[in-house]
């Protein structure tokens, strides 16, 4: 790109080309405006960002959220969120004096580390969800299990044979995986719970003790809901995780473990392994 480039692009059409990599807010004063947030990332992404709607509405006349359906019962419970709407191909039905898609809104608010860090839960569910049944006979520590993204991120895949090292004495392992992975584990080492209902899903995270998760919407979900969760991440982990160490600010609850090398998840899985081990111990078993 050249200098002679960048008027072009300051003027391009705001709502053009694929909509993950639009460009929506032009620096427009948001202070006293109706603002329409629009969410055209990942759910992932959608509920990492969602922890900036309460700053944003402070300076807002009014905050009307346009995101993915599954998300709307979580959404229009968050501080501050005015209206929340379904997204759809169209164009939003909703009036509004100025529009930003929701992973610009730190930069528009100058959100500083206060803000970004999570001191509290930001995400609530509404009454109800599953009923405890799918884990009353649990035995000792209760441990949900999500091994794939799917096609299109293998790096962000785990071996089924190295996962099965964490069944054992002292944990029952559930498996959360959502959507048709090319492998599934087998009933005997882990129970099938699995849901595409996002609010259910939070319920059941929430009966759960911990989630053991590749980075994925889950690992989001279930630190935005302060739920603890371990997050498997490859070696050329996404911008949002430190490259290494076992936490991030983005969410107390969650820990960390990288890969030592790049493809290899058994040094992870055995870390792991030996975790659960320990923290098996902790946990009685019912009966």
């Amino acid at each position: 790109m050249t200098d002679r480039d960048l008027p072009a692009l300051a003027v391009a059409p705001k709502h053009t080309g694929p909509r993950h990599l639009q460009r929506i807010w032009r620096g427009e004063e948001l202070a006293n405006k109706r603002v329409l947030v629009r969410c055209y990332h990942g759910l992932g992404d959608t509920i990492q960002f969602l922890r900036f709607m309460p700053a944003l509405r402070m300076i807002a006349r009014s905050l009307t959220v346009w995101c993915p359906a599954e998300l709307l019962p979580l959404v229009e419970r968050i501080e501050g969120v005015s209206l929340a709407i379904p997204l759809h191909n169209g164009a939003p039905c909703t009036e509004f004096d100025a529009d930003i898609e929701i992973m610009e809104v730190p930069h528009a608010i100058r959100a500083g580390r206060g803000t970004v860090e999570m001191p509290a839960p930001y995400l609530t569910l509404p009454p109800g969800g599953p009923s405890a049944g799918p884990l009353q006979h649990c035995q000792g520590l209760a441990v949900g299990l999500v091994w794939e993204v799917g096609a299109w991120d293998k790096r962000r895949a785990v071996p089924l044979a190295l996962l099965r090292r964490l069944a054992g004495d002292g944990r029952s392992l559930y498996s959360l995986q959502r959507g048709g992975g090319a492998e599934r584990l087998p009933e005997m080492v882990a129970r099938d719970i699995s849901t595409p209902d996002i609010v259910a899903l939070g319920h059941l995270i929430r009966q759960l003790d911990l989630v053991i998760c590749v980075d994925t919407m889950v690992a989001h979900l279930a630190g935005a809901l302060g739920c603890e969760a371990w997050v498997l991440l490859h070696a050329d982990c996404d911008w949002r995780w430190p490259i290494s160490g076992s936490r991030t600010f983005w969410y107390p609850s969650l820990r960390l473990f990288h890969q030592r090398t790049q493809g290899n998840w058994d040094d992870v899985i055995e870390e792991v392994r030996q975790m659960l081990l320990a923290r098996a111990e902790l946990t009685p078993r019912a009966g």
